[in-house]
């Protein structure tokens, strides 16, 4: 498909509120696309264990549940695609989302980003934000050629960011506040210039201009280091509404969650919102699931110009 093919759906997010709102759409005949910024990155992913979602027979991880979704959505004709979201044109009758390599044209677009982003916390982090501080390897990392940069985190996401930046820096250090990643061992491929270093935290990233160096302090006998780096990539996970890629495209709220009224729909029309980026009170994968579900349907309407939603697909098969 070429940059300028026009989807019906296209939902940023692959968590259950992403990918059931693909299932239906999908379902429903409507042409659909996830981007998603990797299959490790939601919330529901680094659960070990889950067995209150309905239909779970048996405790499976919260990767495993997220699997069985988008092989749903697959199943009935949704796209998948891994790409970060870096913005979004939403006004007009064909919105836009922009990611590195590509344009995403549709009709209507839901997000379903979720909620685990966070407010600058390490000191000099705001300060240094785009002169050494950045939250994207695959924006960021040709400006490091040749350079020594650390990435903050413990997640897979991190190892990921960090394998990225091994093909540009000279140096990369992992930073992992545990003495433990929260990946199993055996999947972590350490290039030859990352460096893992456990049981550390950032107290500080300074510098003059741009960042020159970050203050350590080591977890287990508090020890000060300090450790002279180009950039820093913060992979560290909060609660907070994943929205900075809108720009203030949709109204958000003082919290910055995106608003929507009980039919996902934001104050754009053709604009959906599902999950805990809507910041619902009940976070859990099966409500999460549900928006998405009725942001589906709610698109369906919208670009079917409908009265009402159509609920029952299988009675016009």
């Amino acid at each position: 498909m070429t940059e300028h093919d026009t989807y019906d759906v296209v939902i940023i997010g692959g968590g259950p509120a992403g990918l059931t709102a693909a299932q239906y759409a999908a379902r429903s005949d409507l042409k659909t696309v996830v981007v998603d910024k990797s299959p490790a990155a939601s919330a529901i992913a680094f659960a070990e264990r889950i067995e209150n979602y309905p239909g779970l027979k048996e405790p499976i991880s919260g990767r495993e549940l997220i699997e069985i979704l988008r092989e749903q959505a697959l199943g009935f004709g949704a796209e998948y695609v891994e790409a970060q979201v870096i913005g979004v044109k939403l006004e007009g009758e064909i919105k836009e989302v922009y990611t590195i390599d590509r344009t995403f044209r549709g009709r209507s677009v839901i997000i379903a980003t979720g909620a685990m982003g966070r407010k600058p916390t390490i000191k000099g982090e705001k300060d240094f934000l785009g002169k050494g501080v950045s939250y994207c390897a695959i924006c960021d990392a040709a400006f490091f050629r040749g350079k020594t940069v650390s990435v903050i985190g413990n997640t897979e996401e991190a190892v990921k960011e960090s394998e990225v930046l091994s093909r540009f820096a000279e140096k990369v250090y992992l930073i992992s506040p545990t003495e433990k990643l929260k990946v199993a061992e055996d999947s972590v491929a350490v290039e030859g210039n990352v460096e893992v270093l456990r049981g550390y935290i950032v107290e500080e990233i300074e510098g003059d201009e741009v960042v020159e160096k970050i203050h350590l302090k080591r977890v287990s006998d508090e020890g000060d280091e300090y450790l002279p780096v180009d950039g820093v990539f913060v992979y560290l996970h909060g609660s907070r509404p994943i929205v900075d890629f809108l720009n203030f495209a949709v109204d958000l709220s003082d919290e910055e969650c995106v608003i929507t009224n009980r039919l996902m729909e934001t104050n754009i029309p053709g604009v959906f919102a599902a999950g805990d980026v809507t910041c619902v009170e009940v976070r859990q994968a099966v409500i999460a699931a549900a928006n998405g579900c009725v942001a589906a349907l709610s698109a369906e309407k919208f670009i079917h110009g409908r009265k009402r939603r159509k609920y029952d697909w299988a009675k016009s098969k």
